[in-house]
């Protein structure tokens, strides 16, 4: 299977920069899968849009500020280093993405605010390094402090003190992400409030969910591992429920790897499963989400839940009306 069979074209002034005033004001595109009719919504009509029975499913993940800018020792040019995964053995070693990269190998020190330093231990392919941090007493409370919202590239601004509210979910209260779950930021404690049943799962967004696909077949790429819970409240929840809705990839993906073993039971661990066309879903029965990048392993799993041809019409239809595309963007309902 092809990569560039999960592409489109997309003008670069329906990439959203800014998220909206109100959140639940963001347009909904609503895709039948079994007629192939589309609806357009506002979010706030979600709940009007679902079924007796249904649980809601959402990412309860918080994003902390995991880029960083920083120097060499007696450089003056700017790195800057997103964290990406904290070492379970060791919490002062974390994978990171360095740019640019070729400028930091193995054995190198960065220098960054407050005393906070990094050597690199050893480095990997696209700019991947692993730094162990030294040089301050408490390394996540000097990440909290130094640190930038890590907006994705597509946004061509500088991270500002709201996005540390505006770029994380009314409901984010798990600790470990460097992006959010964005089918999830079109919520408020009211709409919340009108859904009968609400399943919170973790997934900690790391490089298994944004990385680029660098190779031509889609059966080639492999997913980084990322951290996720069920509690037992939540399966129970799920294991109930007439139709399962999930809020966005990440809840697709948390719930669909703790499938692969039976009825979805209260588990924790890591998880790296790819979800493209030809997966066969065992939990997920509709699928609230944003707007993803052209040949992104986001767009394959939503490919994959509607049919790769109704999901690039939709694409298509988005496109034409208007939306605006990408975290702070619009959604869509499939069910």
């Amino acid at each position: 299977m092809l990569v560039s069979d999960f592409d489109y074209q997309l003008p670069a002034d329906r990439i959203a920069q800014e998220p909206l005033p109100d959140r639940a004001a963001s347009r909904m595109l609503l895709v039948e899968r079994s007629t192939g009719r589309m609806e357009d919504h506002v979010f706030a009509d979600f709940p009007a849009c679902l079924r007796a029975g249904d649980c809601v499913v959402i990412n309860n993940t918080r994003v902390f500020p995991a880029r960083l800018y920083g120097r060499r020792r007696g450089g003056t040019a700017r790195i800057e280093v997103l964290l990406t995964r904290q070492s379970p053995a060791d919490p002062a070693v974390w994978e990171a993405l360095v740019r640019p990269g070729r400028k930091v190998r193995t054995g190198e020190r960065l220098y960054f605010e407050g005393g906070l330093e990094a050597e690199a231990l050893g480095r990997g392919s696209y700019g991947e390094r692993t730094l162990r941090f030294t040089g301050v007493e408490d390394v996540p409370a000097a990440v909290e402090r130094i640190g930038h919202v890590p907006l994705p590239p597509y946004i061509h601004r500088p991270d500002a003190a709201a996005d540390r509210e505006h770029y994380q979910t009314v409901y984010a209260r798990r600790h470990g992400s460097i992006a959010a779950p964005t089918a999830g930021l079109h919520f408020t404690p009211a709409i919340l409030a009108r859904i009968p049943s609400v399943a919170e799962v973790t997934l900690h967004v790391g490089l298994g969910t944004f990385q680029a696909v660098h190779c031509e077949t889609v059966e080639e790429h492999r997913i980084h591992r990322e951290s996720f819970e069920i509690t037992a409240e939540a399966a129970e929840a799920i294991r109930a429920a007439k139709r399962v809705v999930a809020v966005g990839t990440t809840s697709v993906r948390t719930l669909e790897h703790a499938a692969r073993s039976g009825p979805v039971a209260a588990a924790s661990g890591e998880t790296d499963i790819f979800i493209y066309p030809g997966f066969e879903f065992q939990v997920t029965g509709a699928l609230l989400t944003n707007f993803h990048l052209p040949r992104s392993t986001l767009l394959m799993l939503v490919c994959a839940f509607a049919g790769r041809e109704l999901a690039l019409e939709a694409y298509r239809r988005a496109v034409r009306d208007g939306y605006r595309f990408y975290s702070y963007g619009d959604c869509m309902l499939i069910a």
